[in-house]
């Protein structure tokens, strides 16, 4: 089986093999996938991160060997901690969002299969409490202060970056930076975790799910301080959250009913 890894700094992962399919994911600089199958100038790949199956231009693929692509499955990859910041080499300078992996790197340099590349902006360190094994305090501090980053960030179907993302696409890259990979899609993450069964027992870092009325769960959030949920619904914007749900102040109405909440880092 083929691998191939993002070089560039977004690449739609679409519905079917056309330009004008909907995209239903992003693969973000640094994320490997895998070839499933070659259709025209098209390939169907499975994100290896989140096992979401889509298809790409195959002028976007940039190919690893099966080395390569299995030590990157193995490793919790540093992420970029800048809105905005450069990876280079000699001849190339491409920008990366906040929350981008950088394969393999040393403080430095990151390896883009043989290929080096420079960065020399802010990154999570799992030294400082970061990655997984990290105290749930600190990756919990550095959630809610990254999470404020996205706020105004354009709602876009299948979007993960702050140029365009969506509700269920905000919370998996937020996690991602405190080394939790959660699913691509709300009806998926809201099987994480352990449920908070009332609204007033919730602290920062919870996830608040909502339903539709057929009860499928269609949106999801990130809750903050003093029972507000950080969303993106039209923006990425800042809501009061209560037992029924989110509470639009500038409609005088409820637009999310809730479902669920859920706690991802435990004590």
């Amino acid at each position: 089986m083929e691998h191939g890894i993002c070089a560039l700094s977004a690449v739609p992962v679409r519905a079917e093999a056309a330009d004008k399919a909907e995209i239903v994911t992003q693969l973000i600089f640094g994320e490997c996938y895998s070839v499933l199958l070659v259709q025209g100038n098209w390939l169907q790949v499975r994100l290896a991160a989140d096992q979401y199956v889509g298809w790409i231009d195959a002028k976007q693929h940039r190919p690893v060997s099966a080395d390569y692509f299995r030590r990157w499955q193995a490793e919790d990859h540093p992420r970029t901690l800048d809105v905005v910041q450069m990876v280079s080499d000699d001849s190339t300078k491409m920008p990366v969002t906040l929350g981008t992996r950088l394969p393999f790197f040393d403080g430095m340099t990151l390896h883009l299969g043989d290929q080096p590349y420079f960065y020399n902006g802010s990154a999570t360190n799992p030294r400082n409490g970061h990655g997984p094994q990290g105290p749930t305090d600190v990756r919990l501090k550095l959630l809610q202060k990254m999470a404020l980053q996205y706020l105004k960030a354009p709602y876009l179907w299948g979007g993960k970056t702050l140029f365009g993302i969506d509700c269920s696409g905000l919370v998996q890259q937020l996690y991602g930076l405190v080394g939790v990979q959660l699913p691509r899609d709300a009806h998926q993450q809201i099987e994480a975790g352990q449920p908070v069964h009332f609204v007033a027992q919730t602290r920062p870092g919870d996830l608040a799910f909502f339903d539709n009325a057929e009860g499928r769960i269609v949106h999801v959030g990130l809750l903050l301080e003093d029972q507000q949920i950080l969303h993106a619904s039209g923006e990425v914007r800042i809501d009061p959250l209560d037992h029924n749900g989110i509470f639009r102040r500038d409609q005088q109405r409820y637009s999310h009913k809730l479902r669920l909440i859920k706690r991802i880092l435990s004590e």
